[in-house]
């Protein structure tokens, strides 16, 4: 019986899919018949099989995926960098025809940003113009002309509302453009970013403190110094929600919300860091820096994959849904088809935007479509095998209706992951901590005196009457520096202790009767 079984499972396509769909390695079991608490026992192996279920469903439903990506395959001599974006008009449908477009604006550079699913666009121009609409559809929902610098913008958990870096601080705007908030913690922002499952939004600026807002409860979550000066170059990982950091010494800082100190440090390029980007998986990144170097990375092991080398300093990076990766250098924007795996001769596209600079660049999730911003508008470029051909409804739905948004954002809120959760190592979540009781209560005491250094210091015990409120506040100052109000102080104290006394002596005008005794007062008899 045994045999037959194994052999089915041989047989089953499915298995060969399911490490697609896994997270972990399944160590969460290993020892699991050692833990002598049955309870605990048993809702390690229950949760386990749970995973392993949900793995095996999902590898299973790829047979109702019918769509599927495409790239442009050359004949013979042919190159796919060579094909224009006119000589593709002319190949593709109609509808698809109608995603080129480019649009002559005179308030750039332009910072755009897509919803996640890809339907809404958000532009903001450095002089001030910013508008939200939904590009496919053509309809607007806002336009607004601020009259002043306008840095980044970025869109909230949804098209509803948006956040503007201004000249001084960030402001908040529904879907009809009209003012629901203004950020004063938030100063000086060059860059924003906002991550959906907790959502927070994360900005950084000229003053170089990386600050988090929670825009559920509109509370301050942390403000970290990142110590490297002003920084204009940021991207999160979505994998792990790891905020990375491109510095203008060439470093790039891995932050969470959870430390003051950066989790990792890499000394990516020479010169500063000019654009990032990070891969869906979380596995991979792509720096430039001013040295003319583009570098992938492997966030696994923290080491270089590949070099490539860019005619001017790329102005911006994207890495879309299967992988392909897009470099806005100059007027140019170029696509790389699968840079992470092997070392690539030459671009799998390229487009030229004449006479103007490339200062934004965004692949749409699940379209075939790339849009960046330049200096003098915005444009829109078809890129095959770019998105992802297939879509979570429950995830990210492009044909989304008003009830299935709203019913969509109460969910996401019920649903919403604190800030305490975002950690480097997404398979510590759940697992259990093997180290004996004194060891993590040592560890928690370490870790609750490092936040608190004031509470934690202890004081002595002194005798009564010693350690008063007054006294405790002039110990506290220096005992080598004398100003007005130690003087102050001092004064009060010795007033206060000679009406004591005088309390406590009674009036001496008064005679001494019999009764004195019994009314607790010490007087002299004369």
């Amino acid at each position: 019986m045994a045999n037959d079984k194994k052999k089915k499972e041989k047989k089953d396509p499915v298995l060969a899919i399911v490490p697609k769909y896994t997270r972990g390695d399944g160590s969460a079991l290993d020892n699991v018949n050692k833990i002598q608490n049955k309870k605990l026992k048993g809702g390690i192996k229950r949760r386990e099989k749970h995973f392993q279920e949900a793995a095996y469903k999902a590898a299973n439903s790829e047979l109702l995926l019918t769509e599927q990506g495409g790239f442009l395959e050359p004949e013979g001599i042919e190159k796919t960098y060579q094909l224009s974006q006119r000589a593709l008009g002319k190949e593709v449908d109609v509808a698809t025809s109608h995603k080129m477009f480019n649009l002559d604006l005179k308030f750039g550079p332009y910072a755009i940003d897509y919803t996640r699913n890809g339907r809404h666009l958000l532009i903001g121009g450095r002089k001030g113009h910013v508008a939200a609409f939904d590009w496919q559809g053509g309809n607007l929902a806002c336009e607004l002309q601020l009259r002043e610098t306008v840095r980044d913008v970025t869109w909230l958990h949804n098209e509803t509302m948006f956040a503007v870096a201004q000249k001084k601080y960030v402001y908040i705007y529904d879907k009809t453009g009209t003012e629901i908030h203004c950020l004063r913690n938030h100063i000086e922002v060059t860059k924003m970013d906002f991550l959906p499952y907790h959502f927070l939004l994360t900005t950084i600026g000229n003053t170089g403190y990386l600050k988090y807002q929670d825009t559920s409860t509109g509370n301050l979550v942390a403000e970290h110094r990142t110590k490297q000066g002003k920084c204009d170059v940021m991207a999160q990982n979505p994998a792990t929600a790891i905020m990375h950091l491109g510095h203008g010494n060439g470093t790039v800082t891995l932050w969470s919300p959870n430390m003051t100190t950066p989790l990792v440090k890499m000394q990516c390029h020479r010169g500063p860091v000019t654009a990032l980007a990070i891969d869906h998986a979380g596995t991979y990144m792509a720096t430039a820096g001013l040295d003319g170097q583009l570098k992938l990375w492997d966030l696994r092991s923290y080491k270089p994959m590949q070099e490539y080398y860019t005619p001017s300093p790329a102005a911006s990076l994207s890495i879309s849904q299967r992988g392909l990766l897009g470099v806005g250098f100059g007027p140019h924007v170029s696509i790389w088809r699968d840079p992470f795996r092997t070392k690539q001769t030459s671009p799998y596209m390229n487009h030229l935007q004449p006479g103007s600079a490339v200062e934004d660049v965004r692949f749409v999730p699940f379209e075939d479509v790339l849009g960046f911003g330049h200096r003098n508008g915005f444009g829109s470029i078809i890129v095959p095998g770019a998105g992802e051909p297939n879509f979570d409804a429950l995830e990210a739905n492009p044909f989304q209706t008003k009830k299935q948004r709203q019913e969509m954002e109460v969910h996401s809120l019920l649903e919403k992951i604190q800030p305490e959760m975002i950690t480097l190592d997404v398979g510590m979540v759940g697992k259990m901590d093997k180290a004996p009781v004194q060891v993590i209560n040592k560890e928690k005491k370490e870790a609750w005196a490092a936040a608190n250094p004031v509470e934690a210091k202890e004081l002595k015990f002194r005798a009564r009457g010693k350690n008063s409120s007054s006294r405790r506040h002039l110990r506290k100052q220096a005992k080598n520096v004398i100003d007005q109000k130690k003087v102050d102080l001092i004064e009060r104290i010795e007033k206060d202790k000679k009406e004591r006394i005088k309390r406590r002596m009674g009036n001496e005008d008064e005679p001494v009767t019999a009764l004195d005794r019994f009314s607790g007062k010490k007087r002299k008899m004369e």
